[in-house]
């Protein structure tokens, strides 16, 4: 894949969901760090300077014990961190589930502890084969040398910090919180980019247009199956206009596209040729979901570790109620930030591209229904979903948004009276549910 068609936010997802970027550029920094101080012993060694006191001194034999020692105490330990990383990957996988995998790979304490070994490994072997035979005698890198220690030293408190960041990482409320943060990092991202491609109202609605695409319309397939990563909104624009087109889009990024699939429509359809070219180098397809458009992906993170806990195979409800926490918050963070754009306008105020996105209400629904149809007589997991409604509420303004969270607080009550047993902790619930509603009591009537 090619072009200035993906999205900044895309490319450095790629860029860093991967254990091999930040060694490689370390260890290119390292090699460059090796020139200046082989040119500056070089320099020592032709009588230019004295090199410092604090410069180890020593023979040919004892540079070459000591660099080869050296590298191959790195490669251990650079081992034993491969190791480590190994066993937090398949903890994770079979903890929090396979795609939080990807969160693990993308952690940057973990890609800069694997860099600084491998680094500084290469270093100490490069020093290794600059030993050698001269013109005024054995030639040793002291420098280099000294250079060689400290980076030693640097790789202890490296470990340390990675022994660190692993014990605390793999803690199931760390992740989570992770997860959330990560998700309010994005929608604000999206936020700051949704201002392209907006102008002032002009030409044709939104209702008109879509009654043209439903009549003749021009469909555009995808040519490869798999997740629909990213879409640019803001070159899809400048393409619509240049073809003075308008182009809908009835995915969003996160949504499985077959091949073959219809993946936008373009009107009028005589400009779907000059589209399709375009706005295939303008669709991203691959085999999983990233956060970089799709929000519900990140809520669905939190989600799927709470099924995981609640399961009977589990049976941990704490961890469920703790990512009903979170996603509580998420949803209060978002509630005033999140403003999805389906229209996207010109410089004239012609309507350009329609796109599907998720609202709000959509958000609550998904983190919402599948914990609630989970929690099946789990009178402790109800009451904190509804706590959970009840922050939500107190910070959501929208009567529309206000409502669905009605809707989510009625379903829950439903299933409080169909499924828990015990009367005692159905009464629990219920208070719960009551002091909820209270809280809209103009806006709604309590309903058994």
């Amino acid at each position: 894949m090619r072009g200035p068609f993906f999205e900044a936010d895309w490319r450095r997802e790629q860029l860093r969901t991967n254990l091999w970027l930040v060694p490689v550029l370390q260890t290119v920094a390292i090699t460059l760090l090796f020139g200046i101080t082989y040119a500056v012993d070089r320099s020592a060694y032709d009588g230019w300077f004295r090199l410092p006191n604090f410069v180890l001194n020593g023979s040919a034999d004892s540079a070459r014990v000591v660099l080869a020692t050296v590298a191959a105490a790195i490669i251990t330990v650079v081992g034993i961190v491969f190791s480590i990383t190994i066993v937090a990957l398949t903890l994770a996988s079979t903890q929090f589930g396979p795609r939080m995998l990807r969160n693990f790979v993308r952690d940057p304490g973990t890609q800069l502890s694997l860099g600084t070994f491998v680094a500084s490994f290469c270093y100490a072997m490069i020093a290794l084969v600059s030993v050698g035979g001269g013109p005024h005698g054995d030639f040793v890198p002291h420098l280099s040398i000294t250079v060689t220690f400290m980076l030693t030293l640097v790789d202890v408190a490296i470990l340390i910090f990675f022994l660190n960041h692993i014990a605390t990482m793999i803690q199931l409320p760390v992740m989570i919180a992770n997860i959330a943060t990560t998700i309010v990092d994005e929608v604000a991202a999206m936020e700051r980019a949704s201002s392209f491609g907006v102008g002032t109202a002009r030409g044709p609605s939104q209702e008109e247009l879509l009654a043209r695409f439903a009549e003749s319309g021009a469909p555009i397939r995808t040519p490869r199956s798999g997740y629909l990563q990213v879409i640019r909104h803001d070159v899809l624009v400048k393409i619509a206009t240049k073809a003075d087109a308008v182009v809908q889009l009835p995915h969003r990024p996160g949504h499985f596209m077959v091949a073959g699939q219809v993946i936008a429509w373009v009107w009028p359809p005589e400009a779907a040729g000059s589209v399709e070219e375009r706005l295939a180098l303008g669709h991203v397809a691959g085999a999983y979901r990233t956060l970089a458009q799709d929000i519900s992906f990140g809520l669905d993170q939190l989600v799927e570790i709470a099924l995981r806990a609640l399961s009977p195979a589990v049976n941990d409800t704490f961890t469920g109620m703790t990512c009903v926490d979170w996603i509580a918050d998420c949803l209060c963070r978002i509630s005033s930030t999140w403003r999805p754009q389906r229209i996207r306008r010109d410089r004239e105020g012609n309507i350009r591209v329609i796109a599907f996105q998720p609202d709000f209400v959509r958000l609550i629904e998904r983190t919402f229904d599948t914990i609630r149809q989970a929690a099946v007589g789990m009178p402790a997991i109800m009451i904190r979903q509804l706590d959970a409604l009840a922050k939500v509420i107190d910070q959501v303004p929208n009567r529309v948004h206000r409502t669905a969270l009605i809707r989510q607080a009625e379903a829950i009550q439903r299933s409080n009276l169909a499924t828990v047993a015990d009367p005692s902790d159905r009464d629990d619930v219920t208070a719960r549910y009551e002091a909820v509603m209270a809280m809209v009591a103009p806006a709604a009537t309590v309903r058994a």
